[in-house]
């Protein structure tokens, strides 16, 4: 579940660029001022890692390409809706990721691996939908409404949405795989147990 996390954050990270452009923005509605500190914003996150010596991977500089990209297209329209664009791609590009079968393997213990691989599968898959109906979200609301109205509906959504899944996911995989490793033989739900460590006797 820590990886998970750390998942997590490293895509509000890329995210945050945009949300530094959209409180400067609704703050002074200068679109020069809030763009340009937009784009320092993402290429203070890159400067700092390299500096720090760790190393850059390939959705942070995909998502610094945006940035800049994002910011000139708006720099050179005087439209703000650009950067609001940015997110559905990067939704976009993470849904693509989440629809490589097993991908949700890598944050689950070990008994879930053994116990309810198919779950952790559909449950997989219903995280990449989830990312593409934000994406598609996402871009119809930065299109059509202005950029007041972006700011109060997409923090709300993105963040209502990814807890329901969230512990809907949490919720059904822990559900079935109690009730696999109940009507297990008790030899067998021996051995599962021992993967998470527990006593023989302990419940699942």
């Amino acid at each position: 579940m820590k990886d998970f996390l750390n998942a997590a954050k490293l895509l509000l990270l890329d995210l945050a660029s945009t949300l530094v452009f959209l409180v400067l923005f609704l703050l002074t509605h200068n679109t020069l001022l809030s763009v340009g500190l937009g784009i320092a914003f993402g290429v203070a996150q890159i400067g700092i890692q390299l500096v720090r010596g760790r190393q850059i991977g390939a959705m942070e500089w995909l998502s610094l390409f945006l940035v800049v990209a994002a910011g000139t297209a708006t720099l050179l329209t005087h439209d703000p809706r650009f950067v609001l664009i940015k997110p559905s791609v990067m939704y976009a590009i993470v849904g693509v990721v989440m629809l490589k079968p097993g991908w949700l393997n890598r944050y689950l213990p070990e008994i879930a691996k053994a116990v309810i691989p198919d779950v952790a599968l559909v449950v997989g898959y219903v995280w990449a939908g989830l990312m593409f109906v934000s994406a598609m979200v996402n871009a119809f609301v930065a299109l059509t409404c202005d950029v007041a109205t972006w700011a109060m509906v997409m923090p709300v959504y993105g963040m209502v949405s990814k807890i329901v899944v969230f512990l809907g996911g949490f919720a059904a995989m822990r559900l079935i795989g109690r009730r696999r490793i109940l009507a297990m033989p008790e030899a067998q739900r021996n051995a599962v147990l021992a993967l998470d460590g527990r006593a023989a006797t302990a419940s699942p």
